[in-house]
């Protein structure tokens, strides 16, 4: 299925660059932007980003990587021994 018309991407091109991305490098963080370049392509008028998103979020590989989860959650809690 074509998701993108501007730059003709299917949701199969989206799926392989995606699961290329979580292959080549484990930790990284996957965005809409990423996915555009992996495929050597640019947004162009932003009609598709909707079913962009729906599509790349029904790839379980554009999940954080759970060592990622929560580190803005960890970095700010203070210290127990701080005053409350």
């Amino acid at each position: 299925m074509i998701v993108c018309s501007c730059e003709n991407i299917s949701d199969r091109d989206i799926h392989a660059a995606v699961d290329w991305m979580r292959q080549s490098d484990p930790w990284t963080i996957i965005t809409p932007g990423k996915v555009y370049r992996a495929l050597g392509k640019t947004a162009d008028c932003g009609g598709c980003m909707k079913l962009f998103l729906s599509t790349m979020r029904s790839n379980p590989n554009t999940q954080v990587p759970m060592e990622l989860r929560n580190l803005r959650a960890q970095s700010t809690r203070r210290p127990d021994h701080e005053g409350r």
